[in-house]
C-alpha cells in the first residue's frame, strides 16, 4: 500500500468509529427517554420534547458524509495549536466526550472556510474528503501555510458544486465560499439584505445562516423561533430537507398566504384590484376605518350595585378615552387600548368608594369591568372589532370607504376595490388575506419571531412586507432576493423602499453576484436581458465554463423537439425540468405522457401528479427520473441540472413584466439551457 492507501484508509477508519459514536450518543437519548422523570407534567412533557427533538438531529443518514473536511493547525501561534479536528454536519463525541467530529457551525470550523494562502488563520492543511453513497473515496490536502491555495482549483471542491441535482434541494456545508461564509455567520442582531444574483446561492445562505443562528443562540432563539418565507409551495417543498439534514427540525417554513391564513382564499384579484390592496396607504385606510367608529363620551355612566350608586361624567371619561387614544396612535392595539379604557374608568369607580370608607378588592374592579352597565357603554364609544368583518365593511360599502380613504385613495383606485355588490359570504384574495391580517395587527399583538429569513423577497408588496414585519418587531432580518427577477406588479422596484416597509431602514443591502454553480455560458446569455429590466443590478459572473451547457434552437414543433430532448435527458444523471408559459403546461404535460415519459407537474400537489415524486426527484426505484414540468410563474427559486425552455416569447407575452420572468426561467439550469423556439426571440436576447 501507498502511504495514501495508508492514510485513507487511516480517514475511513475515523469515519467508522465516528458513526459508531454517534450510533451510542442516540442510543443513549433514547435510553433517556424511556426513563421515569421526576417533577411536574409540564416539566416532563418539556423534556420529552427536547429528548424527541434531539432523536431527530442524530438521525445518521448512511448516504450522507459525516464529515467532509479537516483541519490540521500549525504547532504554534492560535488556540488550536497543534490539534487536529474532522468539520462536518453535526458535533460528534466519544463516550469520553472528545470530539470526533466538529460541527460546521463551531468557532473552530471557521477556518475551513475562511482560511487563505494570504491569511492561513493558523491552519497548517485543509482537507477536503470526497464520498460515494457515503462511502470515503479520497481526500485532497491544501498546505496554506506554504503559500499554496487551491481554492475552486480543488478538484474535490469543484466536483461537489458540480454534482448533478437529483431531488429536492440539498445543503451546500462541504462548498460554503468565503464571501457566503461571512453573512452565514453574521450576528443575530445584525439584519441583512442580499441581492443575490441568479446562481449566487443566496437561497443557500439564508437556509444555513437560520442553521448558524440556531446554533449560536440557541437559548434564545429555543423562545422566539425561526421562520423563513418562500414565495410558493413548490418552493418550500424544494428547501424542506435542508434544514433537517442540519439537525435543525423546529424552523416554521410559510408562504406568505399561509402566514396570514384567516380565510380561505377562492378568489384572484384583478391586476389593478392588486396593485391598490398591495400598497401601504392601505394600512392607513384600515386605522381610519377602525378609529372613525370611535365615540367622544357625551352621557355621563352610572355604575350601580347593592348599597352604591356611583358616577362618572362626560369630562371625566372623555379625559380616559382620550389618553386611550393617544395610546392608540402611538401603537397600542385597538383592542389592549379598549381593555385600558375599561380598567380605568373601574379605577375610578374604585376611588369614589374608598373615598366613601369602602375598601374594594381587584375583584371588585373586574366584577365591574365585565358588568353589562360596562359593556353597553363600552361598546358605545370604543366598539369591538374583528378583522375579518372590519375588511369586509371596508370593501363591501363603498360609502364608508370613501369616508376611510378621503385624501389616502383617488375615487378611481376606490372604484376598483370596492365589492359591486354586498357579499353575504364573500370570496376572498390572497391579497384580501394580507389586509385582514393588517386589521388583526391594529386589533392585537402579532406573535413575533427572533430571526424571520424571507426569500424572493423583492416580489413582497408594501402590506406583504408589513405583514412581515409584524412578526419581526423585535428581531432580526434576512431579505434574500434580485431586483432583476421581480415579477409581481406590486413587487419592489429598490431595496431601501422594501426594507423601510419590513421596518429596517438602516439594514445593508449586500451584493452577491459571484455564481459557483451555473455555467458561464448560460449566465451570459440570460444577462443579455439586464438593461432591458432596469433593475439597476449588477451583472452575475461564473468563475466556471462548460462547453456546451448552452444551446439555441429555432425549430417547426418545439414540443415535439422537447420531447426528443426530455428522453435523452433523462436517461443522463440530474434532474430535468420543462419549463413554459402557465397557459401551455398541460398540454406540455400530456404530450411527455403519451411518449411513455415519466412527469411530474409543479403546480399541482405530489399527491396528484402521476409520478409520486416532488419537483427534481426520482419516481419509483429503477424507474427513470421523471421530468418536471414547470409553468414559467412557479419556476422561482427551484433548480435543475437540464432545463428545457420552451417559447421565450411566449413566456413574455403572458404578464405584463414578462422579461423579469424570462429571466427567472432562463437562470433555472445549473448544467445544461435548452431553449426552442418556433417564435422570434425577445430583441432584448438576440
Amino acid at each position: 500500500m501507498t502511504s495514501l492507501d495508508v492514510e485513507l484508509a487511516h480517514e475511513a477508519a475515523h469515519l467508522t468509529t465516528s458513526r459508531a459514536a454517534l450510533a451510542a450518543m442516540r442510543t443513549r437519548t433514547e435510553e433517556l427517554t424511556r426513563s421515569d422523570v421526576a417533577g411536574d407534567p409540564f416539566s416532563a412533557e418539556m423534556l420529552a420534547r427536547a429528548l424527541a427533538r434531539r432523536l431527530e438531529q442524530l438521525l445518521d443518514d448512511g448516504t450522507t458524509p459525516l464529515f467532509f473536511g479537516r483541519l490540521d493547525f500549525a504547532a504554534a501561534g492560535t488556540p488550536y495549536a497543534g490539534e487536529t479536528f474532522h468539520v462536518g454536519r453535526r458535533h460528534v463525541t466519544d463516550a469520553a466526550g472528545d470530539p470526533l467530529v466538529v460541527d460546521w457551525r463551531a468557532p473552530v470550523s471557521t477556518a475551513f472556510y475562511q482560511a487563505s494562502a494570504l491569511a492561513p488563520q493558523g491552519v497548517r492543511r485543509r482537507r477536503r474528503f470526497g464520498f460515494a453513497g457515503g462511502r470515503l473515496t479520497s481526500f485532497e490536502d491544501e498546505h496554506l501555510g506554504s503559500g499554496e491555495e487551491a481554492g475552486l482549483g480543488s478538484r474535490l471542491l469543484t466536483e461537489e458544486i458540480e454534482r448533478p441535482r437529483v431531488g429536492p434541494m440539498r445543503d451546500i456545508v462541504a462548498t460554503i465560499q468565503p464571501d457566503q461564509d461571512a453573512l452565514v455567520r453574521a450576528d443575530l442582531d445584525t439584519s441583512l439584505c442580499i441581492q443575490g444574483a441568479p446562481g449566487t446561492g443566496k437561497t443557500a445562505v439564508g437556509l444555513h445562516r437560520a442553521a448558524y443562528l440556531l446554533y449560536a443562540y440557541r437559548e434564545r432563539l429555543s423562545r422566539t423561533g425561526v421562520l423563513v418565507v418562500g414565495p410558493n409551495v413548490a418552493f418550500l417543498r424544494y428547501i424542506a430537507e435542508v434544514l433537517p439534514a442540519l439537525g435543525e427540525v423546529d424552523v416554521l417554513q410559510r408562504t406568505i398566504t399561509q402566514l396570514v391564513d384567516r380565510v380561505p382564499v377562492r378568489a384572484v384579484d384583478t391586476p389593478q384590484a392588486l396593485a391598490v390592496k398591495g400598497d401601504a396607504r392601505m394600512a392607513a385606510v384600515l386605522a381610519a376605518s377602525l378609529t372613525s367608529a370611535l365615540r367622544a363620551p357625551s352621557e355621563p355612566l352610572v355604575y350601580t350595585e347593592t348599597g352604591a350608586r356611583l358616577r362618572l361624567g362626560p369630562s371625566e371619561l372623555g379625559e380616559i378615552t382620550a389618553e386611550a387614544r393617544a395610546s392608540y396612535a402611538a401603537g397600542t392595539p385597538y383592542s389592549t387600548a379598549r381593555d385600558r379604557v375599561a380598567h380605568r374608568v373601574a379605577e375610578r369607580f374604585r376611588r369614589q368608594v374608598e373615598r366613601r370608607g369602602g375598601s374594594p378588592s381587584d375583584a371588585w374592579v373586574t366584577r365591574v369591568v365585565r358588568s353589562r352597565t360596562m359593556r353597553t357603554w363600552l361598546d358605545a364609544v370604543w366598539p369591538p372589532a374583528d378583522p375579518v368583518a372590519l375588511v369586509a365593511r371596508v370593501l363591501g360599502d363603498a360609502d364608508l370607504l370613501a369616508r376611510a380613504a378621503d385624501g389616502i385613495l383617488t375615487p378611481a383606485e376606490q372604484d376598483v376595490i370596492v365589492w359591486p355588490e354586498p357579499r353575504r359570504r364573500p370570496r376572498w384574495t390572497e391579497a384580501d388575506a394580507v389586509l385582514i391580517d393588517e386589521a388583526a395587527g391594529l386589533l392585537e399583538r402579532t406573535p413575533g419571531f427572533g430571526h424571520v429569513i424571507v426569500d424572493e423577497a423583492q416580489d413582497l408588496s408594501p402590506m406583504q412586507a408589513r405583514a412581515i414585519a409584524r412578526r419581526s418587531p423585535y428581531g432580526s432580518l434576512t431579505v434574500l432576493g434580485d431586483l432583476a427577477q421581480g415579477t409581481a406588479a406590486s413587487g419592489a422596484r429598490d431595496w431601501p423602499s422594501l426594507l423601510t416597509h419590513l421596518d429596517k431602514p438602516a439594514t445593508v443591502v449586500t451584493p452577491l453576484t459571484t455564481g459557483y454553480r451555473m455555467p458561464a455560458e448560460i449566465v451570459e446569455f440570460a444577462n443579455r436581458l439586464l438593461p432591458a429590466l432596469a433593475a439597476g443590478v449588477a451583472p452575475a459572473r461564473s468563475v466556471r465554463r462548460a462547453p456546451g451547457a448552452l444551446s439555441v434552437e429555432q425549430v417547426r414543433n418545439p414540443v415535439t423537439a422537447a420531447v426528443a430532448l426530455v428522453r435523452a435527458a433523462v436517461a443522463e444523471p440530474g434532474s430535468v425540468a420543462l419549463i413554459c408559459a402557465d397557459a401551455t403546461t398541460a398540454r406540455i404535460f400530456r404530450a411527455l405522457t403519451t411518449a411513455g415519459l415519466a412527469a411530474v407537474r409543479a403546480d399541482q400537489p405530489p399527491e396528484e401528479s402521476p409520478a409520486d415524486a416532488t419537483p427534481g426527484t426520482a419516481g419509483s426505484v429503477g424507474a427513470a427520473p421523471p421530468v418536471t414540468v414547470l409553468p414559467a410563474t412557479l419556476a422561482k427559486g427551484l433548480e435543475f441540472d437540464t432545463v428545457v425552455v420552451l417559447e421565450p416569447a411566449a413566456i413574455v407575452a403572458a404578464e405584463p413584466r414578462g422579461l423579469n420572468r424570462l429571466y427567472v426561467v432562463l437562470t433555472r439550469a445549473v448544467s445544461r439551457l435548452v431553449v426552442l423556439h418556433a417564435q422570434s426571440l425577445p430583441a432584448a436576447l438576440c
